[in-house]
């Protein structure tokens, strides 16, 4: 008898976990790192970066459609510690004829012995600004050795009440960056000074974000860049 109720109860428990599992929706993947098939006879462009251009890439794409294949990782890029972890992988063994990368947003922010997100005064950078210098220089070199044509995306600004990041701090990062760049004569996509006049019409409010308009229009300043890379 025992044994039958006990029985009655997994059952029912199985199918109540079962209902559950199929009522849950499920998450969609994001478009924008989908992997693409080239089109024939197309130069082939690589996006390397954070979520920032995860937001710009599908815009990316149109505005370079019948010009290049557009590709990005899979992910987002993070800071420069996950881009030595990642880059051979990223890269992949396929030729890229236009490379288009940037890290800085993940590295200034704070984050506390947990790897969460807080105030500066509760936490640390997650990758400071002499080992941020030091991370970027050796996937510099790394990325020349694909033979790929280079363009460095700075970093975005960061408006007042950005949670984790302080204002100011990308342009010591983009400072570092640009000094790295010139010794390696590679051209910035300068997206920082583009943005700068136009933050509250590009950004989400104290946020790192972008509105859908805001994309769209760092999507033409990436196209220009990279267009001009191609005709090089």
């Amino acid at each position: 008898m025992y044994r039958d109720i006990l029985c009655s109860f997994l059952a029912i428990g199985l199918l109540f976990a079962s209902t559950v599992e199929a009522q849950t929706p499920r998450r969609r993947p994001n478009p924008s790192l989908a992997p693409i098939e080239d089109v024939p006879g197309l130069p082939r462009v690589l996006i390397i970066g954070d979520s920032i251009s995860i937001g710009y890439t599908l815009p990316l794409r149109e505005e370079l459609k019948g010009k290049a294949n557009l590709h990005r990782i899979p992910t987002n890029g993070g800071p420069t510690t996950r881009g030595l972890e990642s880059i051979d992988n990223w890269i992949g063994d396929k030729p890229w004829d236009v490379i288009h990368f940037n890290w800085g947003l993940h590295d200034l922010k704070y984050m506390n012995d947990k790897g969460q997100l807080v105030a500066p005064s509760e936490g640390h950078q997650q990758v400071p600004p002499d080992e941020y210098k030091h991370n970027l220089e050796k996937l510099v070199q790394r990325l020349e050795k694909t033979g790929a044509k280079l363009i460095w995306r700075n970093t975005t600004p960061i408006p007042e009440g950005s949670q984790g990041r302080v204002p100011g701090d990308e342009v010591k990062y983009n400072e570092i960056a640009a000094k790295i760049m010139r010794s390696h004569d590679i051209p910035t996509d300068d997206h920082y000074s583009f943005v700068k006049p136009q933050i509250e019409a590009l950004m989400l409010p104290a946020n790192v974000h972008f509105t859908k308009e805001g994309y769209a229009a760092l999507a033409k300043q990436a196209a220009k860049a990279i267009e001009i890379r191609l005709k090089e």
